[in-house]
């Protein structure tokens, strides 16, 4: 039976990725902290699960959604960082290692862009924590040289499906406050998680492939759009906004940050549209119709 290997892969993204990849018959194995999986502290049982794999895919990773307290920056930082070198490591102990490794990384990477979007090649990375996590992250990924094994970083937007953001987003407007938040001009870089996983089965099936690509539907939204199509999809009317005063002292009382909203994420997926690869939900109208049917 072929067989893949989901870092990780215990939340929105690994479960609906665990369900795609058994409906295409594939063994799904999961490293987590969960009973029944196996355990980032097994580096046996670890290699014993990457042997004879066809794909490694590592979602591991902190939730960034918190207050951003010297605590949480070292566990942000360490959960991505040292999880991808125990999984280096493994892959260089196999005999049989898989043929491709997918490491997730961030759209955040880049810096805060209302004036251009950015690309693979000439996006310019940011500055600040989010940023400084996510080259971490992608150098503790391309610091391993596997003879073997594939590698690819994918440069995750913000995922739309059922589940995940939507749901603090649909609360949003159900409540009447489905406005723009902040400016409301910053720019929403997002995918469905559909495409998200049509595109892993591409870059899989791809062997030419490999490096950086931004993992991003071609159509990004401002803010002020996103909340627009999410009150047409949802039939509600009015949405009051949310100006940035009000999101700071919300994000304080939630405990995140508001980064999470502000941040503009203009981001094109420039290398896998010139490689040939086409979105099914390539408009956010689209993507909100399918999720919210």
């Amino acid at each position: 039976m072929k067989k893949v290997v989901l870092a990780g892969g215990t939340g929105f993204v690994g479960q609906d990725f665990a369900q795609r990849f058994k409906e295409r018959g594939y063994e799904v194995l999961i490293i987590s902290r969960q009973p029944g999986h196996v355990a980032w502290e097994n580096q046996a049982g670890i290699i014993q699960a990457l042997e004879g794999a066809e794909l490694l895919i590592n979602l591991a990773g902190k939730s960034v959604n918190c207050r951003y307290t010297d605590e949480n920056r070292k566990i942000i930082l360490e959960s991505r960082t040292r999880t991808t070198r125990i999984l280096g490591e493994s892959v260089l102990a196999c005999s049989n290692p898989p043929e491709l490794w997918i490491n997730s990384s961030t759209a955040t990477i880049y810096r805060h862009a209302e004036d251009r979007p950015m690309t693979e090649k000439e996006g310019e990375i940011g500055s600040g924590f989010s940023v400084d996590v996510a080259k971490a992250w992608e150098k503790a990924f391309f610091e391993f040289s596997l003879p073997s094994t594939r590698q690819i970083a994918l440069r995750i937007a913000i995922v739309l499906g059922e589940g995940g953001v939507m749901e603090p987003l649909t609360n949003l407007v159900r409540f009447g406050l489905g406005g723009s938040q902040g400016p409301g001009t910053q720019q929403f870089s997002w995918i469905h998680i559909e495409d998200l996983f049509r595109m892993v089965i591409y870059v899989q099936q791809h062997p030419q492939l490999e490096g950086v690509f931004n993992a991003s539907s071609p159509h990004p939204v401002t803010n002020r759009q996103l909340m627009e199509s999410l009150r047409g999809q949802m039939g509600v009317r009015i949405g009051l906004p949310s100006p940035r005063w009000m999101l700071e002292l919300g994000a304080r009382f939630i405990r995140t940050e508001t980064e999470l909203v502000l941040k503009s994420r203009w981001v094109i997926p420039e290398r896998l549209e010139r490689e040939g690869f086409t979105f099914k939900y390539d408009t956010l109208d689209l993507a909100l119709a399918e999720i919210l049917k």
